[in-house]
């Protein structure tokens, strides 16, 4: 069975709170079903799409700044909610990749988008309280999103 859906854990774990999107997707690596990929990467568009390509389903964790900053707060968006939300901790990335997706007409059928606010991407390892409880949510909200395209036994929709 080729791949149906993705999980991408974006992030640089080397950047502190910045990691998140990469600690999200290794703790639920081992629960997902066959058919599920898991992919980590640094967010670059060209490489999102890469890793969204061919797929139903599209699951992207990502580390966010947002204006008054709540670290360790979930923001839980599809694709077409994007734009004004909390921007991503990187220059340039997943707002960018959706549009180039968009214009190539290269958008899975169903994109997620679950982002982390941060406190601290400084250079270092290790995630901020805040930012490390949120962990377990996001995880088990990636497994509710995966499961609900699921038939109940893992195979897709």
């Amino acid at each position: 069975m080729s791949d149906w859906a993705v999980v991408i854990g974006v992030g640089n774990e080397f950047r502190r709170d910045d990691g998140v999107g990469l600690a999200v997707v290794s703790r639920v690596r081992p629960l997902l079903p066959r058919g599920v990929r898991v992919v980590g990467t640094d967010g670059e568009p060209s490489r999102l799409l890469d890793a969204w390509r061919g797929v139903r389903l599209a699951v992207v964790v990502d580390a966010a700044t947002a204006e008054p900053a709540r670290p360790g707060r979930v923001h839980h968006s599809a694709v077409n909610r994007l734009p004004g939300g909390p921007t991503s901790s990187h220059g340039m990335g997943l707002p960018e990749a959706v549009e180039l997706a968009r214009a190539l007409d290269g958008l899975p059928e169903r994109l997620v988008v679950l982002t982390i606010e941060v406190a601290d991407v400084g250079f270092g390892l290790g995630l901020s309280p805040p930012v490390a409880r949120a962990v377990p949510e996001v995880a088990e909200t990636v497994l509710r999103e995966v499961g609900a395209a699921t038939a109940g036994d893992g195979a897709p929709r």
